[in-house]
C-alpha cells in the first residue's frame, strides 16, 4: 500500500514537472530576421495586440509565416533595425544606439505596427532635426580699426575667447611732417550661443562691410 502510494506520488510529481517544462518552452519564440537569430517569449511578442509580432505568436495566428531548419519564424527585413524594436518591446523604453538612423527604425515600427513605438520615433527624430548641429557653431565678428603702431599692442591684448580672423590695410589717413601713418581694420570673431542679440549681429553686417570696402583700397 504503502509502495503504490510513493508510486503515486512519484508520478504525479513527473506529469507535473514535464507540464510546466512543455509551457516554459511554448514561451520561448526563435526568430529568424535577415539570417540574424532572436531569442525571446511570447509574453514579450505580445505586448502590442495590434502588432504583426503579436499575431505570429498566437495558437490560432491568420498568418501564413515559414520556418527554417531550426524552428524559427522566417521573417524577412534588416536584423539591424529589430534589435531596437525587440528591446522596447521587453521594457518599454526606445533605445537606439549612436550609429543607427531613426528613420530605419521608424520603418521597421511601421512594418511590425506597433503604434506606441512609431509615436516615440517620431519624437525622437522631430526633437533631433530641431537640435542645432555641433558643427553649426554660430560666430560674432567685430572690427577694430587702429594705427599701425598699435598693431602690436592690440594683438596682445585679444582675450574673452576672441580670436584674429584678418588684418586689412586701409591706406594712409594723416601725415605727421614726413611720416605716413598706415591705418588697419582687424577682423576677430568669438563663439556665441544659439540665440544672438542685437549688439552681437550689427557688428557682423558692419564686419562684413568693411572688408569689402578695404580690399578695394
Amino acid at each position: 500500500m504503502a509502495d503504490s502510494m510513493c508510486d503515486g506520488d512519484y508520478l504525479k510529481e513527473n506529469t507535473q514537472k514535464f507540464n510546466n517544462e512543455r509551457r516554459s518552452s511554448k514561451q520561448w519564440v526563435k526568430l529568424n530576421v535577415g539570417g540574424t537569430y532572436f531569442l525571446t517569449t511570447k509574453t514579450t511578442l505580445s505586448r502590442d495586440p495590434n502588432s504583426f509580432l503579436y499575431r505570429l505568436v498566437q495558437e490560432d495566428s491568420d498568418l501564413i509565416s515559414d520556418r527554417d531548419e531550426t524552428g524559427a519564424y522566417l521573417i524577412d527585413r534588416d536584423p539591424t533595425y529589430f534589435s531596437p524594436v525587440l528591446n522596447y518591446l521587453r521594457h518599454g523604453k526606445l533605445v537606439i544606439n549612436n550609429d543607427i538612423a531613426e528613420e530605419g527604425v521608424l520603418e521597421e515600427a511601421e512594418f511590425y505596427n506597433i503604434t506606441e513605438l512609431i509615436r516615440l520615433v517620431k519624437e525622437r527624430i522631430c526633437l533631433r532635426e530641431r537640435r542645432p548641429l555641433k558643427d553649426s557653431k554660430k560666430h560674432v565678428y567685430r572690427v577694430l580699426q587702429f594705427h599701425e603702431e598699435e598693431l602690436t599692442q592690440m594683438m596682445s591684448t585679444l582675450s574673452d575667447g576672441w580670436k584674429f580672423e584678418q588684418l586689412i590695410n586701409i591706406g594712409s589717413q594723416y601725415n605727421y611732417g614726413n611720416d605716413e601713418h598706415s591705418e588697419f581694420l582687424c577682423v576677430v570673431s568669438r563663439e556665441c550661443g544659439n540665440s544672438l542679440n542685437s549688439n552681437d549681429i550689427e557688428p557682423t553686417d558692419r564686419a562684413k562691410v568693411l572688408q569689402h570696402k578695404g580690399s578695394r583700397m
